[in-house]
């Protein structure tokens, strides 16, 4: 890390400079408002608020972006601290100070900095990855618990982020298909939201027992299937172009599980089988392989 020391006072400032060195930070310092020997990019810059206002004011607005600023103060006003503050610097320090303490707050400011740019990486990849899916806000009139039934789990996962943004509460993400899921869900937090997937993998009695458990809980299901005896929020969240909006590529026994799960309650055996191009005894066995519960058939 890159750290510059902008500070009059020539003893204090070889005691900063000597400590960050021992600590293995590469540090230069000035002690004249001259910006003329900046050679390098600086991670950090500590600036004594003893040089005038604004050769202050004017080093924080060009370096605030890339730099964390942290302000070395002998007494505090609105235009040795407030003002600056103000214009981007990231926090500030009392002279005299214990170097410790100089070091505790540059740690903090670096890694919230690390913190922030990882954030924003994976933003993008979110979007990214979500640019084939269009979205309506389904979600903003509804209360909790809320099943979404939807073909495209994506579709879903977005709802759940938007409606996480609008709220400003994290999510929690469970998957269904996991052994303890249960023990997930009562350990969480109540200022979350919990995002449940998979529910067309439960049968009817884990079914019944997740239901009790969601009743007062800010909680969002999805399931790839229809669901008739859902006691709470229900919405359909449907992608027009199914499942070709999905970039990954099914293997077979997936697209065929998929298929059965999603299909069933609006296709005989037969009917089933027939598009899906394999035997009513295949299917049979399909479903035993899967452990997938038979549904009736909604006429």
């Amino acid at each position: 890390m890159n750290i510059l020391v902008i500070e009059n006072e020539i003893y204090l400032a070889q005691k900063i400079v000597s400590k960050l060195i021992n600590d293995g930070y590469n540090c230069d310092y000035i002690d004249s408002p001259n910006t003329d020997t900046f050679t390098k990019e600086y991670d950090v810059i500590l600036l004594s608020t003893s040089f005038p206002f604004n050769f202050c004011n004017n080093i924080i607005k060009k370096y605030n972006e890339n730099c964390i600023i942290i302000l070395l103060v002998s007494y505090i006003s609105d235009e040795t601290v407030t003002l600056h503050i103000k214009s981007g610097a990231k926090d500030y320090i009392m002279k005299p100070f214990i170097m410790n303490e100089l070091i505790r707050k540059i740690h903090h400011y670096k890694e919230c900095k690390d913190i922030n740019k990882e954030l924003q990486k994976l933003r993008n990849y979110f979007q990214f990855t979500m640019l084939d899916i269009k979205t309506t806000d389904v979600l903003s009139a509804t209360s909790f618990p809320i099943l979404i039934e939807t073909n495209v789990q994506k579709y879903a996962d977005k709802l759940v982020y938007e409606l996480s943004i609008k709220m400003a509460l994290p999510i929690t993400f469970i998957s269904l298909t996991t052994s303890n899921w249960q023990e997930q869900i009562n350990k969480i937090q109540k200022k979350s939201i919990i995002y449940l997937i998979n529910y067309q993998t439960l049968k009817k009695h884990p079914k019944e027992n997740l239901l009790k458990i969601i009743e007062n809980k800010n909680c969002v299901i999805s399931t790839l299937e229809e669901e008739l005896d859902f006691p709470y929020t229900k919405v359909e969240a449907r992608n027009a172009k199914g499942l070709l909006a999905n970039s990954n590529i099914m293997t077979i026994p997936d697209y065929v599980k998929t298929m059965v799960t999603s299909y069933q309650h609006k296709y005989t055996d037969t009917e089933l089988s027939k598009k899906l191009g394999i035997s009513r005894k295949s299917l049979w066995e399909r479903r035993k392989k899967f452990d997938i519960e038979k549904r009736i058939l909604i006429s």
